[in-house]
Formats: structure tokens, sequence, C-alpha cells
């Protein structure tokens, strides 16, 4: 199963796995800003978007193994690896199963923990629920509201409005898959801890799901990561504030072109 992606630009290729429950439709404002530096390439995860859901079991590792396989077929080697929430558990998971494709990582609006038992429930009952009515209105009603922070809900409606029409396109479907796949994840402490690629880690100040806190965890166990806290802008940063996400990631991906090997 080959994933569907938009692949533009280029130079130092710069792979970019979206949020639940988003496709890369997300990555717009970065295609845009980002492709006249570096080679952009923005994966639609399983069932999300243009790609096929397939018959396997709930897996954050098989997401990371789709990536690799469109890795290979593009014939890169290595790559900077970008991903928010959901994208980010992803880039973890390949960071676990393929370490020498990742040049560089950047983990935005994400965290290494597992689900608690509680946060593992509620993902396994909107699972059920999405599959059983295959209906996306729980998405809307229980997910969009903590997509963005209290600065975007106040003053973006224009934001606010792309954002819910791209929760509104999401195959209940892959909703279901991917959430049982995020509430199966393991701890990733141990894979951070062994990451031997420069790190850019981003969260958004007003971010209630995956924290400052969060973040600032994962740099500390990082050998080798900088924090970069973007203000007024809650859990989708790329999308709230995308002129400070792509500067730090386009600084980010500069750096790490100069200091390592391509292949």
């Amino acid at each position: 199963m080959q994933l569907y992606a938009r692949d533009v630009g280029r130079g130092t290729p710069l792979v970019l796995l979206h949020a639940f429950p988003l496709s890369s439709s997300m990555w717009l404002p970065q295609r845009e800003a980002l492709a006249g530096r570096f080679r952009v390439i923005t994966p639609d995860l399983r069932g999300f978007g243009g790609s096929v859901l397939g018959d396997v079991e709930p897996s954050v590792e098989t997401m990371a193994d789709d990536v690799a396989a469109l890795l290979k077929s593009k014939n890169i080697p290595r790559a900077v690896i970008g991903g928010l929430s959901m994208g980010g558990y992803v880039a973890m998971a390949l960071c676990r199963r393929h370490p020498d494709r990742v040049r560089g990582l950047v983990l935005a609006d994400t965290k290494m923990t597992a689900d608690t038992d509680a946060a593992r429930a509620n993902r396994l009952r909107m699972a059920d629920r999405l599959g059983r009515d295959r209906d996306v209105r729980p998405l809307l009603t229980d997910v969009l509201p903590h997509l963005v922070g209290p600065t975007t809900m106040r003053q973006r409606a224009l934001v606010y409005g792309r954002i819910r029409g791209l929760v509104q396109a999401t195959p209940p479907a892959a909703a279901a898959w991917a959430q049982r796949a995020m509430a199966a994840r393991p701890d990733s402490t141990d894979t951070l801890k062994a990451v031997k690629a420069p790190t850019l880690v981003i969260v958004g100040d007003e971010d209630g799901v995956t924290t400052e806190a969060d973040a600032r965890a994962m740099t500390e166990v990082l050998p080798n990561a900088e924090l970069h806290v973007i203000p007024r802008a809650g859990h989708l940063t790329s999308i709230e504030q995308p002129d400070l996400f792509n500067q730090s990631v386009a600084d980010f991906v500069s750096a790490v072109a100069r200091a390592t090997p391509a292949a």
C-alpha cells in the first residue's frame, strides 16, 4: 500500500506528518512557505486524504513503516522527519523502527508518554462510535474544540473554519482506526533517549492537549534538542501561527543540512 503524498520543492527532504483527525491538507502553509528552500513531502497517513486504509491491525508502527516505504519509493535515504500530534507519534515510531532514515526530527505539539488508562478508554469509546455510526460528529463535538487555542477561537475565525472543514472531511473508518492505533502506542521515552539526530521540539503556549510541560520533558530526554514555544497558539501551531512555525522549522532544517550528511 503506497501512501498518497504531495511532493514539492527541491533540496533537503522534509517530511511532515499530519495531526489527527486531519490530512496533509493541513500543511498547505508549510508547502507554500518552505518549498522554495526544501523538498517538502506531506503524506496522507493510512486512511486519510488520498491514502487507502487497508485491512491491517491499528498501529503507529504500521504508519511508520508506511512512511519508510514512501521514502524508499522516492529514493530518499534520509530526511528531516516532522510530526505534529499524531504525526509526532508516527515520527517517534519511525525513530524506533527506521532510525537510519531520520536525518533530523521535528516534534510539534506531541508527547512521548503512552495514554493513561482513562485517555485510552476515551479513545476506544470514540473509535467504537465512529465505527458504529460512520459519522464524524463525535470529532466535531469532542475533538475539534481542543485543537486550537483561545486566541484562535477569539481572533481567527477563518483559521478555525478551515480546521473545522478539514475535520468534517475525515473518513470515520480512518479516524476509528487511528484512535485505536494511538490508544495502543507504547511509551517512547527510551526511543527518544536513543535518538542521534538533532531535534526541534515545538509547542503552542496555549496547547491544552500536549502541554509545554510535555514538550520540556521530551527536550530534556533527547540528547540533542532545542525547544521553541509558539505564542498565541494552541494544539495546531502550524496552522494557528504558520509564520512563526515556518521560521523555526526553516532555521532548523537549514542547520541540519549544514551539519549532517545527506546519506
